[in-house]
């Protein structure tokens, strides 16, 4: 557990300093390459759950502490303990025991502090969380701003939104239909005692997440995963046999992957990230399927368009990914108010070069996992307003206005179908 307990500070450390989660515990595991994939697990597990209730975590330790300790690192660990003695079921004697030989590298002086701070908490734990109860940053734990937006944009389930966010992700897979069944493939997973629910035509939940390589088929390409969500994608492209189609966002290639398994199709997957395309390559290689991988950035034709034009785009386009805290916690504390006004010009500009090069006739599906409308509906009628040749398509009765809200299903999604007339 101390081990854990410190390497998850490390990532809270690098988290609160502006550093992406996930990337920040990719370089722990470079650095300590004989973890095993339980430690691995705990010390995930641990630095997510501290920052998807980061608001809540924080506020209790500043009603432990008078002063903060000037070393960053302690700060982390000491948020790390609260955590644990607040969301896991460890014992909290030995969480503190812990907490106190975790910090005996510091000095007699912080073992002795830290001892007393969770000793406290432990003596007056009922008293603090009613008292975080009474914060709204605490109690939700997100940031005041982004509570005020979501209040605004959605007077009437402000708090579900809120409280969906920071529920922990279901493990979908999606289904390969190129290559199996799904009633084939959820056979084979109940057969290895693997409980399993089908919720679509290609989606299929795990009850209980588990590693990769544990999962029937994976290796062999059957399967990959994929929020439910984001599933949707392939089939409101509404794809025809032979339809040339831009992929201009691939990376990390899940959608691409998903067209090309669901219609014989000639696709372009194009990311401005040169280090993301060897991951689509590598999941093309494993789902048994083909399809271009080019760098490009989809704001400068010049790089990357052979001046042929496309029939179907999808513009899967950077986002403050608002709609995916299950998945990234760290995203709720990172993103700052002028964030969400960046993306939305930067997302116009995406879509008006893209458009130059959709055939008329064409479809362009707009697509975030965002849930601020500014980079959604707003940014929609925005193009469609200033451009003669676009109509707004009607969607089906699941998604009616767009809006994917998360939930305990899926993450948060928009969609809208544009139309080259």
């Amino acid at each position: 557990m101390i081990q854990s307990q410190r390497l998850s500070a490390q990532a809270v450390r690098a988290t609160l300093e502006g550093k992406n989660l996930a990337q920040t515990l990719e370089g722990i595991w470079k650095k300590n390459p004989n973890l095993t994939q339980q430690q691995r697990g705990a010390v995930q597990d641990i630095s997510y759950g501290v920052m998807r209730h980061y608001g809540e975590t924080a506020f209790v330790l500043d009603r432990l502490v008078k002063r903060k300790p000037e070393n960053p690192d302690v700060q982390a660990l000491l948020l790390v303990f609260v955590y644990q003695i607040l969301h896991t079921r460890a014992p909290s004697h030995a969480i503190v025991n812990n907490a106190v030989e975790s910090c005996a590298k510091y000095g007699t002086g912080i073992r002795n502090f830290t001892n007393g701070v969770l000793r406290n908490l432990l003596r007056n734990k009922e008293n603090i969380l009613q008292e975080a109860s009474e914060d709204l940053v605490a109690k939700f734990n997100y940031q005041k701003w982004w509570m005020e937006k979501v209040k605004e944009q959605y007077p009437h389930n402000w708090m579900e939104i809120l409280e969906a966010g920071n529920l922990k992700p279901p493990m979908t897979l999606r289904v390969n239909l190129s290559r199996t069944s799904m009633e084939e493939y959820a056979s084979m997973l109940r057969k290895e005692e693997i409980d399993c629910e089908v919720l679509a035509e290609t989606a299929i939940r795990l009850q209980k997440p588990m590693n990769v390589e544990r999962i029937p088929g994976f290796a062999e390409g059957l399967s990959s995963v994929q929020d439910f969500g984001a599933q949707f994608a392939a089939k409101l492209l509404d794809l025809r046999q032979g339809m040339r189609v831009l992929d201009a966002c691939a990376a990390p290639g899940g959608k691409s992957a998903h067209m090309l398994e669901s219609c014989k199709i000639d696709l372009l997957s194009m990311d401005s990230n040169a280090s993301r395309l060897e991951s689509i390559r590598q999941n093309f290689t494993r789902l048994g399927i083909s399809g271009k991988v080019v760098e490009g950035d989809a704001t400068r034709l010049e790089t990357w368009w052979d001046g042929i034009p496309f029939q179907r785009i999808l513009a899967d386009v950077p986002c403050s990914a608002s709609g995916v805290t299950k998945r990234h916690p760290d995203i709720k504390w990172l993103r700052r108010p002028q964030d969400v006004a960046s993306f939305s010009e930067t997302q116009l500009r995406i879509v008006e070069t893209l458009w130059k090069t959709l055939e008329n006739g064409g479809k362009l599906l707009y697509c975030t996992c965002s849930i601020f409308r500014e980079e959604n509906s707003e940014l929609v009628s925005r193009f469609v307003d200033k451009t003669r040749n676009a109509s707004l398509l009607a969607l089906d009765d699941n998604i009616r206005n767009g809006q994917l809200l998360p939930n305990e299903l899926h993450d948060g999604f928009f969609y809208a179908i544009l139309q080259k007339n």
